[in-house]
């Protein structure tokens, strides 16, 4: 089973329901049956533009989507005994998805389930170039 937790660092309309739905069964077809868990947080340009600027070291660059597998953790990071995997975080900035709706003349809904699988690709370590 695969439990996807979502929170909204403003009132941004979005469906979590469907978010938690779309995203775990495409997890599912990339092969994780096992108890895993994912992170989404939907925040504005002011939180990504501190996440690319503390974790990335990129300063003034807005990402539309940032994820942080679990597997690059670098620290020491404790297990629970719970045979759950957390698979990371992903984090969409909704500012951004809609301006990139508006160029791709597609629902906003839609650029959001989009960039979230964009980044559960980045958490199970399928990379672009």
């Amino acid at each position: 089973m695969i439990k996807i937790y979502v929170k909204k660092a403003s009132n941004y309309p979005v469906c979590a329901r469907k978010i938690k739905t779309h995203l775990s069964e495409f997890i599912r077809t990339k092969g994780i049956v096992s108890r895993s868990d994912v992170f989404v947080y939907i925040v504005g340009k002011k939180i990504m533009l501190d996440l690319a600027r503390r974790y990335l070291d990129e300063e003034n660059k807005l990402h539309s989507v940032l994820s942080f597998p679990e597997s690059e953790n670098k620290g020491d990071f404790v297990y629970p005994l719970k045979d759950i995997i957390h698979l990371g975080e992903i984090y969409v900035c909704f500012p951004e998805a809609v301006e990139q709706a508006k160029k791709e003349n597609v629902m906003i809904e839609q650029k959001v389930l989009e960039l979230l699988e964009h980044g559960a690709l980045h958490l199970l370590g399928i990379h672009h170039e």
